[in-house]
């Protein structure tokens, strides 16, 4: 294997060339079968040669704790995604994002760039083999709140817009990697590697932020299994620089028409969550995480979903009182959690609901709520759209609830509620 410092002198041109090469967003996974991934109802990818691109503007009050009764809350986005066929074999990516919120960011000033992603894509006679080199957002899992199998979560999100998990993933960014996979039949080996590009992650606006995502030498190996038409799993192998090598897991499977379930874990050697927060040298310790879910959907359009979620490196009933009389100690904590992108609570519950065509055609309700079975507070979270050509309008609510010290009984904001509106060119 090649020295450290000689992969980072030999990759870093090579991502940059990518980066400025790759001036368009995702393949259809029709269109490079071999490299399609498991995820859930986010948005479709982009189809070669198409180009998709919205302007999104939302504006709102919001009701805040402490004494600070109520503000206006606000954003700007624009969003661009553009996948490009350069021949029969190589197709290229590029997806990007600028956001402006009010309030802004606490860590990055307004407005915020995010490239994520910026890679080219090759592909072998039939789709059997896949070949692609860039930045590249590897989203792992069929979890709906939770993925304890998505390896490269952590420290991806630059900026955070909303609640919904499904967007989370979508508008993180990827990590600058050599990939490659091979599809037999009911089998597909898939390799990856993420070499170190910079130390630190960056608080520039316009920053490619690389040191969030390449942080360190990582390689991933993945195994996937089709058992059957209505059954299939994942397993990974991931290990990084100066972590441990952490195993995984996930699986889908359609137990009857209208349902299907779903599963992830994972294993580590990892310090407590809370040691990560608050910069301690904890003790390595075996952690298993995972989410179990059960989605239903009607005849009339409406999805329910279900989902218990645990993690073994956060904080108990116990641990959560402890740390309720320590508010420096419990924000450090539930900031950590989301940057890793890891759950704040030992366990927890998500239900998720879509209703499309809601009493007219066009309108859709989506339904997010979440329990911390730890510290017992909660958040709930409705948008209603109705969706045109060109132009969405919808309403969002959010409220969250809990004892002070809590994950949703800490924030600043209690409730809140926002307009959007959003056109597509």
């Amino acid at each position: 294997m090649l020295p450290a410092r000689t992969l980072h002198r030999t990759l870093t041109p090579l991502a940059l060339a990518a980066g400025l090469f790759c001036t368009v967003p995702a393949l259809a996974a029709d269109d490079l079968d071999a490299l399609a991934l498991e995820a859930g109802p986010e948005a479709a990818a982009t189809a070669p040669g198409d180009s998709k691109l919205f302007v999104e503007a939302a504006a709102g009050r919001a009701d805040q704790r402490y004494g600070l009764g109520s503000r206006s809350i606000g954003r700007a986005s624009l969003d661009w995604r553009q996948g490009t066929r350069w021949g029969e074999s190589l197709q290229s990516v590029l997806s990007l994002r600028l956001d402006a919120t009010r309030p802004s960011d606490e860590r990055i000033s307004n407005p915020v760039f995010s490239l994520r992603e910026a890679y080219l894509g090759w592909q072998g006679e039939g789709a059997a083999s896949a070949l692609e080199f860039g930045r590249i957002n590897l989203r792992e899992g069929p979890g709906y709140g939770y993925n304890p199998s998505d390896f490269f979560r952590d420290q991806a999100l630059r900026t955070i817009t909303t609640v919904n998990p499904f967007t989370l993933r979508e508008n993180r960014l990827g990590s600058v990697m050599l990939r490659g996979q091979h599809l037999w039949r009911d089998v597909t080996v898939e390799a990856a590697f993420s070499p170190k590009l910079e130390d630190e992650a960056s608080s520039h606006r316009f920053s490619a932020d690389l040191g969030s995502t390449n942080n360190r030498d990582r390689g991933q190996l993945v195994l996937g299994t089709r058992f059957s038409d209505s059954w299939s799993a994942r397993w990974l192998v991931h290990a990084g620089d100066g972590e441990s090598t952490r195993l995984g897991a996930n699986t889908t499977a359609l137990l009857s028409q209208a349902m299907v379930g779903h599963a992830e874990w994972s294993w580590s050697r990892d310090p407590e969550l809370l040691d990560q927060a608050l910069g301690l040298d904890g003790e390595d310790r075996s952690h298993h995480r995972a989410a179990v879910g059960l989605t239903y959907t009607t005849v009339g359009k409406l999805s329910l979903t279900g989902e218990y979620q645990y993690n073994g490196a956060a904080l108990d009933r116990e641990g959560w009182k402890q740390l309720a009389t320590n508010p420096a100690a419990a924000a450090a904590y539930y900031t950590a959690a989301t940057a890793l992108q890891d759950n704040a609570a030992r366990s927890a519950w998500l239900l998720y609901a879509v209703q499309r065509d809601l009493f007219v055609k066009n309108l859709e309700l989506t339904a997010l709520a979440k329990f911390n079975r730890s510290d017992r507070s909660r958040m709930a979270w409705i948008e209603l759209r109705y969706r045109m050509d060109r132009l969405d309008l919808a309403l969002q609510l959010q409220n969250q609830r809990g004892d002070a010290g809590s994950e949703f009984g800490m924030p600043q904001i209690r409730d809140s509620a926002a307009v959007l509106a959003t056109v597509y060119f």
